[in-house]
């Protein structure tokens, strides 16, 4: 391994909620933090990958009730159903699945409120606020219009009027200021720090509520010290990036891994990177690795949500086109850090035109010449992975280093038309042995690059090149 690449590294998608069925969208956040996984295991490194869900909170709460169940039989049947996609989005076999109902996360929320409290940082008073149900968070006039979240446009804002604890988050301003400006990737992309350090500066810091009283709201973690009281869902939710890991109990696994880099959408840099890095100055741990925010996956320009009605299955798209065409689509064609427009239309296309048509025929092409001509599989040289592929993904840009694999993709494809090996091999039979022995070589190397991207395809074509044959049927059946 080189020395570059850490030796550890603990890699997390935020939690979802589970108030909904999973759709494409936490699809595109997941599968983004397993191929960066997946990237640092290739290059040596040990790997702690968490996922799970957030299970607490005033829209779960209404939800069960909605629905006429426990609270807990609830969570319980969506927290199957975002665990069932491991297999169905191909995420890595050893990854941490951690739901805020676990016992030890509850003790852990606990005690990390007590710490803040301990700190100083907390502290009772009357508010009232415009409230997303959605968001799970107090709205200003700037993020509503014509009286509803920007997010949710469909759901109707709540008026929270009641005594509630709060965390002095406006005590850490001057500290995360000065954190954004020793670390200059602290958020990726820059301009979404750089969209906080401003906001910051112009308008300040405020303090933010972090409970609910228990009478409106019982779906909660308790507050220590006072049972009337319940953790707001955002406070107590964040604490599962280091309950993951063993804290407070284990501090040799929690000292292992920490600290993070967590994946999270554009709507939550403001948690992520204020609200969350203040907790932990608060509690007494050291700030997060990085923060990767992704855009939104929309369709007819508005973001993917059930409660737009807009939403795409991932377990209907991999059940016609499989695990490795769903992979496919959101490293390429959806942009690691802006909003993308998702169309079934699309995907059927680039599917026949990159996957059937490209990297499938390419390697069924280059395999058949093989088993034809060679009596086995050609000696394959270390390290032929290009260093533009791997900086692309030490700085998250899968998009980009899912093109540099087409790229040699298509340069394959066009020495094959340049040196017509099925026809060079008739003539002069061990020149035409070595140049399907380069293509060979050649295909290997994109198979490498695959590695993290589409796990399945790579498999595939590493035991085709080994076995020098060619495929039984094709890597990705042409749709009609």
């Amino acid at each position: 391994m080189s020395s570059l690449y850490p030796k550890k590294i603990y890699i997390t998608t935020t939690l979802p909620y589970v108030n909904a069925d999973p759709h494409v969208g936490f699809a595109l956040e997941i599968v983004q933090a397993d191929i960066v996984a997946r990237f640092y295991k290739l290059m040596g490194s040990e790997v702690f990958f968490n996922t799970g869900t957030d299970e607490h909170g005033l829209k779960i709460w209404e939800k069960a009730k909605e629905e006429g169940k426990d609270p807990k039989a609830y969570v319980d049947e969506y927290a199957e159903k975002f665990r069932r996609l491991k297999k169905p989005l191909g995420l890595l076999e050893d990854i941490h699945f951690i739901r805020t109902t676990d016992e030890h996360h509850v003790k852990a929320a606990q005690e990390f409120w007590v710490r803040c409290r301990e700190a100083g940082d907390i502290y009772m008073k009357n508010y009232k606020i415009k409230y997303c149900v959605g968001c799970e968070l107090e709205k200003t006039e700037s993020e509503l219009s014509n009286g509803r979240c920007l997010i949710h446009p469909n759901l109707i804002i709540k008026i929270i009027d009641e005594e509630n604890y709060f965390f002095k988050l406006s005590k850490y301003q001057d500290k995360l200021l000065a954190l954004y400006d020793a670390r200059k990737d602290f958020v990726v992309p820059d301009f979404r720090l750089n969209e906080i350090r401003s906001l910051i500066r112009e308008k300040g810091l405020e303090d933010f509520s972090i409970s609910r009283l228990k009478a409106k709201m019982p779906w909660g973690v308790p507050v220590p010290g006072d049972e009337s009281q319940v953790e707001y869902v955002w406070f107590e939710a964040f604490v599962n990036y280091v309950s993951a890991i063993g804290w407070p109990d284990d501090f040799k696994k929690f000292n292992t891994w920490w600290p993070v880099i967590q994946f999270a959408g554009k709507d939550q840099v403001r948690q992520q990177a204020v609200m969350w890095q203040a907790m932990l100055m608060s509690a007494g741990l050291p700030p997060s690795k990085q923060i990767v925010i992704h855009g939104f996956i929309t369709s007819g320009g508005q973001k993917m949500s059930k409660s737009l009605g807009n939403v795409i299955s991932p377990f209907e798209i991999v059940e016609e086109y499989g695990t490795d065409a769903l992979r496919y689509y959101l490293a390429r064609h959806i942009h690691p850090f802006e909003d993308s427009d998702f169309t079934m239309e699309k995907f059927k296309e680039v599917y026949n035109a990159n996957l059937a048509n490209g990297i499938g025929n390419l390697a069924s092409r280059i395999m058949k010449l093989a088993e034809t001509h060679l009596d086995a599989c050609p000696k394959i040289p270390e390290n032929t992975i290009p260093k533009t592929w791997k900086d692309a993904l030490e700085s998250y840009d899968i998009k980009k280093a899912a093109d540099i694999v087409w790229e040699e993709i298509g340069k394959i494809d066009s020495s094959i038309q340049n040196s017509r090996p099925f026809e060079v091999v008739k003539k002069d039979k061990e020149k035409g042995k070595e140049i399907i022995s380069d293509l060979v070589v050649k295909l290997y190397k994109v198979a490498q690059m695959l590695t993290p991207i589409l796990p399945e395809t790579m498999e595939k074509i590493k035991s085709m090149v080994r076995e020098n044959k060619m495929p039984e049927k094709p890597l990705f059946p042409r749709k009609e």
